[in-house]
């Protein structure tokens, strides 16, 4: 099993899953037949092995399916439908700026013998 649970997520898992499983043996203790105290027992106690195992079977699961899906998407979406009209759109608005640049080199050699420096 790869670790998918960072340290902080893991730290954080363990020491809610600890409290959660005092407060269920607790409450078990005074009323033995509820069942939400069970029930908050035996999550506390799946998160703390979560912790422990930096594990955890649901992200698991869902980063799987959310990598799927993205895999999915991009075979269906051609990006190069996009980005190509774009990079001529660039490519033009580049050579525009070029253009405008040589041009106002152009009209500034005329001025510079017009202008002397002051001392």
């Amino acid at each position: 099993m790869k670790p998918n649970v960072g340290r902080v997520d893991a730290l954080m898992r363990i020491t809610i899953g600890l409290t959660g499983v005092a407060w269920g043996t607790a409450r078990m203790v005074q009323r033995p037949h509820a069942s939400l105290p069970m029930i908050v027992t035996f999550a506390s106690a799946m998160k703390v092995a979560e912790g422990v195992t930096r594990f955890c079977p649901l992200t698991a699961l869902f980063s799987a399916d959310y990598n799927r899906l993205i895999n999915q998407a991009k075979d269906k979406l051609p990006i190069q439908r996009f980005t190509k009209p774009l990079e001529r759109q660039a490519e033009e608005i580049q050579d525009q700026v070029q253009s405008a640049v040589q041009d106002a080199a152009r009209s500034m050699n005329g001025f510079e013998d017009d202008f002397e420096p002051h001392h």
